[in-house]
């Protein structure tokens, strides 16, 4: 149930490995948090001004969400797969932000040489008539993804802290947990089953169901965030290219462009004339094109093979569509 407040207030990880980065994404998308003392659990975003932030551990803040303390969260898609219920309190509202990556796997002892796959550990615990006993932070992802191969009958034990150490010490036979360089797993001698990937996950928007249907003014600000965020992340994969060239007219200009396969821009190129110096008898063009950072260098080889020159490459700090589709998306999942 929603709480009884007037306060919009998005939770934001308090330490940790997201931490960091959702106070880095939000300023990079023009949404800066202003905390002006360090100790305290509360701070506020200038440009949002009706929205609270407060701090909490990854792990709560789906929870936080969920029952509605809190209207928005930014946490791990590990954390709210594994605590965000049934009953649809839960909305995600961008599942990519792009960072925190890693991914929760099924893990074992190097020594287990004939553990390779799910499979084995099922040929293990037959053999062998012990029950597998898996360490993990996440009973119910592990739960359910073990039943589907077969595991049914498994003891969970549930840890806190350092799991790597687990088989070592003997309160556990293999672990479930995030990996992301797998250096870890490397110093404590573990490996990952060839087919253990239990989910893949980075950090991700989360937003409380009836807070948005009942509150038009948590509407609003989730707009406001979904605008600013998908438009600073899909700028970030681009840049602005811009060159001068030779050409009988923008339509002429425009034909050589779309020859080409990575310089026709978002909907098209922008031609326009060039001003020269008096006695120039050239006419020039300046083409402002959008390309993916990936496709730079083959962007440039096309413009100078049809005759781009000087050409001039700029960060883009925000690519804003007609409407965000992950607001139509968020829309389309309140009908539901």
């Amino acid at each position: 149930m929603t709480a009884n407040r007037n306060e919009i207030r998005l939770a934001l990880p308090s330490k940790g490995r997201l931490a960091q980065g959702a106070l880095d994404l939000l300023a990079d998308a023009g949404l800066r948090v202003h905390k002006p003392n360090p100790r305290q659990f509360k701070a506020s975003i200038p440009s949002l001004p009706g929205l609270t932030v407060v701090f909490q551990r990854a792990g709560d803040i789906v929870v936080s969400v969920r029952d509605g303390s809190v209207d928005f969260g930014i946490t791990g898609w590990d954390v709210v797969s594994e605590r965000w219920g049934d009953n649809g309190q839960v909305v995600a509202l961008h599942r990519e932000l792009g960072f925190g990556s890693c991914t929760l796997n099924a893990i074992v002892p190097e020594s287990w040489e004939a553990a390779r796959c799910m499979s084995d550990l099922v040929d293990w615990q037959r053999e062998t008539g012990r029950t597998l006993r898996v360490a993990t932070k996440y009973p119910n992802l592990t739960q359910a993804y073990f039943g589907r191969h077969g595991l049914e009958d498994i003891r969970l034990i549930s840890a806190e802290g350092t799991l790597e150490t687990a088989p070592t010490i003997g309160y556990a036979d293999i672990v479930v947990d995030l990996v992301s360089t797998g250096t870890t797993l490397r110093d404590n001698r573990l490996r990952v089953l060839e087919d253990g990937l239990i989910l893949e996950s980075q950090a991700c928007l989360i937003a409380n169901r009836p807070a948005l249907k009942a509150r038009p003014e948590v509407l609003a600000v989730a707009r406001q965030l979904l605008e600013f965020v998908v438009a600073h992340l899909r700028a970030a994969e681009n840049v602005a290219l811009f060159a001068n060239m030779r050409g009988e007219s923008s339509q002429a200009i425009a034909e050589r462009i779309f020859s080409r396969s990575v310089i026709g821009g978002l909907q098209g190129p922008t031609i326009s004339p060039v001003v020269t110096r008096e006695g120039s008898n050239a006419t020039w063009y300046a083409v402002n094109i959008i390309v993916r950072k990936d496709q730079l260098a083959q962007a440039i080889t096309e413009l100078r093979e049809i005759g781009g020159s000087g050409v001039i490459v700029t960060p883009v700090t925000y690519i804003f569509e007609e409407e965000p589709l992950a607001y139509k998306a968020m829309l389309a999942a309140l009908e539901d």
